[in-house]
């Protein structure tokens, strides 16, 4: 057996067993040569062989502790030991640690968004997204807490030309570069990959408002949050009861406070795929959002009114109370560009007619404005509204 495969102790048990074998040969050997040399200086070499002896014992021992020890070192730390060299703790840190912490904001918040090369390419969703940021009401400065986890190099390196936080995610045998088909294998995979790496998210300490990139971000949603709630999620029909679980949830768009709650039940939730499988996980959400185990843990749940976030299936009506709007109940990117492109252009045209606040009631650096007399309206879904219909026989696309 090679010395690789024992253990420490095992090693040091066996190098014992060895020392004293050896031991007894020399002692053996000694005895022969002493019988041989004859009686005259038979005195002498008893008190030498003794003192042999006693230094080869001490020596071995001496060697069956260090190798022991050595063994040891090297079963607890496999990586070399560790190392007090800041250079070296830098180059061994998980590399998500650091764009995590960049990102966070004071209480260890996070937004969160997932990127593929078909949805970052110019012109496309990611484009749509990142202006949404920056011509929405107080969320420009959000952008600086987003984190962006690219599913391939190309996405990864569009995302570094375009936003400093960026994490290249990387999945064994998997190809999340082009647009994936609607319930497809890849498509399915790329959805229950999110909610694996969601969960080490919070394994880690950081809470998150995870947010899919067809999502215009048009006001700060943050005052809108239940703040006595674990886990908060968008709807795609809101039934007018934010703690009733018949309401419809939407996956892409959820505030999550990190704690052994949430912990637990994502965990819970993405082992729940092997219950049902091919199921993506909004529809696994919908099966176990009842479930005994979710009260068991004592997870505070909610859904989030459509008044605010709301989206192409149910759009939020008031322009003036708006956060989100997601580019749901549509398949296609195409049907998704065209009609998130006519959606900034309305909320463009509602903010043109917002007027200025007066300086008798607001200071200089204020950001109050004063809601237009004539309500402006979405125009949009267009495309989208129809989108399943045309694409029936065809590519059911994201």
């Amino acid at each position: 057996m090679s010395s690789k495969s024992l253990s420490p102790v095992a090693a040091l048990v066996s190098v014992t067993v060895i020392g004293n074998n050896s031991t007894g040969d020399m002692e053996n050997n000694t005895k022969a040569a002493t019988l041989k040399a004859g009686g005259v200086h038979h005195h002498y070499h008893h008190h030498h062989h003794g003192l042999v002896k006693r230094i080869l014992n001490i020596a071995l021992v001496c060697v069956a502790v260090t190798l022991a020890s050595l063994l040891f070192y090297i079963a607890v730390f496999p990586g070399g030991g560790p190392s007090y060299d800041p250079l070296f703790s830098a180059k061994s840190q998980d590399p998500l640690d650091a764009v995590l912490r960049n990102a966070s904001m004071k209480d260890k918040t996070i937004i969160v968004t997932t990127l593929n090369d078909a949805w970052a390419e110019p012109n496309s969703i990611f484009d749509l997204f990142l202006e949404s940021f920056r011509i929405g009401n107080n969320t420009n400065r959000l952008l600086k807490h987003l984190v962006v986890i690219c599913l391939d190099q190309k996405a990864y390196a569009r995302c570094l030309a375009l936003h400093p936080h960026c994490y290249q995610l990387y999945t064994q045998g998997a190809n999340f570069t082009s647009e994936a088909a609607f319930m497809s294998s890849d498509y399915l995979h790329m959805m229950w990959r999110r909610i694996q790496f969601l969960t080490s998210i919070l394994e880690k300490g950081y809470s998150f408002v995870f947010t899919d990139t067809d999502i215009m971000w048009l006001r700060d949603p943050f005052p809108q949050f239940f703040p006595d709630a674990d886990f908060q999620i968008a709807c795609d029909y809101f039934r007018g009861d934010s703690y009733d679980v018949n309401n419809l949830p939407n996956g892409g768009f959820t505030y999550v406070v990190s704690n052994k709650r949430t912990t637990k039940f994502y965990n819970f939730w993405y082992f729940s795929r092997q219950a049902y499988p091919n199921n993506h996980d909004q529809d696994v959400l919908n099966k176990i959002k009842s479930d005994p185990f979710i009260t068991s843990i004592g997870l505070k749940m909610r859904f989030l009114d459509t008044k605010y976030f709301g989206g192409f299936c149910q759009p939020s009506k008031d322009l003036n109370l708006v956060c989100t709007m997601h580019a749901n109940c549509c398949v296609g990117l195409d049907n998704k560009v065209n009609d998130l492109k006519i959606l900034l252009q309305d909320w463009r045209n509602y903010v043109a007619l917002l007027t200025p606040p007066s300086s008798s009631s607001s200071g200089p650096n204020s950001n109050t404005t004063t809601p237009p007399t004539t309500m402006p309206s979405w125009t949009v879904p267009q495309n989208c509204s129809t989108s399943f219909q045309r694409q029936r026989h065809g590519r059911h696309l994201l």
